[in-house]
């Protein structure tokens, strides 16, 4: 079957672009907009709306596939692609993904994103934004499943020499600035990991020696035992602080390693995940810090878990942090992998070498970006998933939750 016409269409993500170098240079907020000028290349504001753009592939028996190119909220920023904006990368999709693939006989899945994956822009010379990559090899996974009558998991699975999981992949929801009442729905809803907190400014989320974040997992540790409904209810709680533990103790490993240590005492009797806790501002460094907070931590005899993100970007990215024991687990940042064939491959290294894979993602994707990683996920099987887009719970939880109930109801077939 062969691919007959490419459309696409601009479209919305489920958040935001935001300016992270400016929100950690101290950019207030007010309401939901950043007061401050941004400082990252292409932003025309702190925070700025989410775009994404719709992939749709026209099949030679009318079906369509879909796929949506998106990029991460802090895009620019810890060694990301610039901003995706529609306007500027639609006409680069007709350029580019067109001739790839417009007439083109549908293959494997793993043969037509790799083409697609590798291609360089014949302008820039350089390979085309992640964010394109990321769509088209969506609605490339989706085609190859409707031209043989399969789920989109199933194809990976076949291709791949897996097995579709016969269980939930346990889904992290994340709760904006809202963490003390987004946190009482991911208790509501059962989340196995919460709350991700958005802990991304020393002097209003963290604190200047950690104590608001240290009053924060007290409240939280606290919340879950007194309100929950099942007491074996036992989430992990997996807070993201984007460097900023580097920021307000100087980078100083052994103070910051210290005070991870006493979180964790904090959060118990739930497990803790640290995730970013600093950004040395280039790959190298980051990797020998976050392995040197590993040593630390596990030296201290503490269970509490760090987890890679910044300048954790690509599939060579994940495969470097795992194999120098940069961290416990690896967040698989989806969009910024570019083709989702790296992201299935980066799952599938984490998991032979002992790192844990967390397929996450973004906050500024879509219900169909989220939809296709749950797919992936049900493949690959991650030690969790981000739900996702936006940050309000119970959205994201749904589509996630939703899309993994389907995939496990029809392959059991009832």
């Amino acid at each position: 079957m062969k691919i007959t016409k490419i459309i696409c269409s601009p479209g919305m993500t489920g958040f935001f672009f935001d300016d992270q170098r400016a929100i950690k240079a101290g950019a207030v907020m007010e309401g939901n907009i950043y007061k401050g000028s941004p400082v990252t290349e292409g932003f025309r504001s702190v925070r700025q709306k989410g775009e994404s753009v719709s992939i749709m592939l026209i099949l030679e028996d009318g079906q369509i596939a879909y796929g949506d190119c998106a990029a991460v909220q802090y895009s620019g920023a810890g060694g990301r692609d610039p901003l995706f904006l529609a306007q500027d990368f639609i006409p680069v999709i007709k350029r580019e993904i067109v001739p790839l693939l417009e007439n083109k006989e549908i293959t494997t899945f793993r043969e037509m994103a790799e083409m697609v994956d590798k291609h360089t822009d014949s302008v820039s010379k350089k390979p085309m934004h992640t964010a394109i990559r990321y769509g088209i090899t969506q609605a490339v996974l989706d085609a190859v499943a409707k031209s043989s009558k399969r789920l989109m998991t199933e194809v990976i699975a076949d291709e791949y020499g897996l097995k579709v999981s016969d269980h939930a992949i346990p889904i992290f929801s994340q709760s904006g600035d809202e963490r003390y009442q987004n946190s009482d729905k991911m208790i509501l809803k059962h989340s196995d990991v919460l709350p991700h907190a958005l802990i991304n400014n020393v002097a209003d989320k963290l604190g200047g020696s950690g104590e608001k974040l240290a009053e924060y997992v007290k409240w939280l540790r606290d919340r879950i035992l007194s309100v929950r409904m099942d007491e074996n209810y036992s989430p992990v709680l997996h807070i993201d602080v984007y460097g900023t533990l580097g920021i307000a103790f100087n980078n100083d490993f052994t103070h910051i390693a210290d005070y991870m240590c006493r979180l964790a005492e904090y959060a118990k009797p739930f497990k803790l995940r640290i995730e970013g806790p600093v950004d040395m501002g280039e790959r190298q460094m980051q990797i020998k810090a976050l392995a040197s907070l590993r040593e630390m931590v596990e030296a201290k005899g503490s269970d509490v878990e760090i987890v890679a993100d910044e300048w954790c970007n690509t599939y060579e990215d994940v495969a470097d942090f795992t194999d120098k024991r940069a961290g416990h687990m690896a967040q698989i940042k989806t969009p910024d992998l570019g083709g989702i064939n790296n992201t299935i491959e980066a799952v599938l290294y984490c998991k032979k070498h002992g790192m844990g894979a967390y397929l996450g993602g973004t906050c500024n994707e879509t219900d169909r970006s989220a939809a296709v990683c749950v797919h992936i996920a049900m493949a690959t099987v991650p030690e969790q998933m981000l739900a996702k887009p936006g940050m309000g719970v119970d959205e994201g939880y749904m589509i996630v939750y939703n899309e993994m109930q389907r995939i496990l109801s029809l392959m059991k077939g009832v």
